[in-house]
């Protein structure tokens, strides 16, 4: 086939959803990408390294909170997915969709190697006429620089008889807003081929595709959005320090400036950033900023306060128990919420591990209670949740609000607990026994 027979060809088997779609990583990214296109009439193939993933999905029981096993129980209805773990099983798709962890390492440096490690057990099985396409967030120039040339030294050409795009994830989980199909795809192609292709593919599972001009440029979108919030988030955790010297509400404060109709968007303070990306991503770009001599001392300076938000969360809960004539060693401090943000399950990159290690390691006989997270890891021992009742919360000497779940009894932690350590402005104005952090 020529170029363009292989550009036509494709573009015809997914607007007409005869192709079949490979996802590769069946997390919070993938598992729900991969259900969006069995839903509009697509075969699908999950792929991971985790079996008990990939046994999940072929049982219908859900291993991700906010999507339901019924989602799961459906789409193996239609008699259109398979899973497993052979990469083998990809030389079956007309597109393949990474959607892998890029993590930083011990140095705070990207670590692309779940991506190459997948390209490399790819490139065996690839074929003409395939789309590829990258979703994992990362720093520009990666997929021109580890994902093109694994594809071309499996004598592929690229743009001719193979496609390559990066279109950036934007998973939200638990916004009950926006979902999969509901929130604007980016995409960037190596070739405007590549382009073509990859736009036609999303089309139909997404409501809105937004085109750009290279891949680089999606990849450095992706970025812009996760160093926006990371900036203003820490912008706003700064603020809050000094709101809390002079004894002004910050909360009062955001508020206020909120009631401007233009010019301003409110960002919330915390007890610190977590999630799969604001703390991890912005290193990417500012990383990969120092190759052309440039220092993102903004970026980087965000990320300190972001980073350090734990230690000022501890020293407030340490001059709480002050206040009641009581030291942080021996006390009992219980911390409501350990997921990153309210009403998920998600523990990635959590400020409640921090707070957890900081309070152990000081002496506190410390535990947690959370709906979601029924155990976590802290220092290499398992922690199980405890029930939150009226006896639990009254044995504490301080009960330190992390995440603010929806699920959780306020008015009876409110009635129940001698001290609380708020880092959410939930309870505001509500009673002397809380101090905001």
């Amino acid at each position: 086939m020529t170029p363009i027979s292989y550009r036509n060809s494709l573009v015809e088997k997914f607007q007409s959803k005869s192709a079949t779609v490979a996802v590769i990583g069946l997390g919070y990214v993938g598992l729900p990408l991969l259900l969006r296109f069995v839903e509009v009439g697509f075969k699908v193939i999950g792929i991971d390294v985790h079996a008990s993933k990939v046994d999940a999905l072929l049982t219908g029981k859900s291993y991700i909170r906010h999507i339901p096993s019924d989602r799961l129980a459906k789409a193996l209805a239609t008699k259109r997915v398979q899973a497993g773990s052979d990469y083998a099983l990809t030389a079956q798709a007309d597109a393949i969709i990474i959607c892998v962890p890029t993590p930083l390492n011990e140095h705070r440096e990207p670590d692309l190697s779940y991506i190459t490690n997948t390209m490399e057990a790819l490139v065996p099985f690839l074929k003409e006429g395939q789309l590829l396409s990258l979703e994992s967030t990362t720093y520009p120039g990666t997929t021109a620089e580890e994902i093109v040339p694994r594809v071309e030294r499996s004598k592929l050409k690229v743009g001719q008889d193979a496609f390559v795009v990066f279109s950036p994830e934007r998973e939200d989980p638990g916004n009950q807003k926006f979902e999969t199909q509901t929130i604007p795809k980016v995409v960037g192609g190596t070739t405007k081929a590549c382009l073509d292709v990859g736009v036609a593919l999303y089309s139909q599972v997404i409501g809105k595709v937004v085109p750009v001009t290279s891949t680089q440029t999606a990849e450095m979108a992706k970025l812009l959005e996760n160093i926006y919030r990371s900036v203003n988030i820490g912008l706003v955790n700064e603020l809050k320090q000094v709101a809390d010297r002079m004894n002004i509400d910050i909360w009062e404060v955001i508020e206020a400036a909120s009631t401007k109709p233009f010019g301003f968007t409110p960002f919330f303070p915390g007890p610190g950033l977590g999630g799969h990306c604001i703390p991890i991503d912005p290193f990417y770009l500012t990383w990969k900023a120092r190759e052309y001599g440039v220092n993102t001392r903004f970026i980087e300076l965000a990320g300190e306060v972001n980073t350090a938000m734990p230690e000022w969360v501890y020293g407030k809960v340490a001059e709480a128990l002050n206040s009641r004539s009581k030291a942080v060693r021996g006390s009992r401090i219980l911390l409501l919420g350990t997921a990153y943000k309210k009403n998920i399950d998600d523990m990635r990159e959590s400020p409640a591990l921090r707070l957890f290690e900081l309070l152990t390691e000081r002496g506190a006989s410390v535990s947690y209670s959370d709906p979601f997270v029924p155990s976590v890891q802290i220092a290499g021992k398992t922690q199980e949740s405890v029930k939150m009742d009226s006896s639990t919360l009254k044995n504490q000497d301080c009960v330190l609000l992390v995440t603010d779940h929806d699920s959780f009894d306020y008015k009876m932690i409110l009635e129940d607990s001698s001290l609380i350590v708020d880092t959410r402005g939930r309870f505001r104005n509500q009673s002397s026994k809380v101090v905001p952090a």
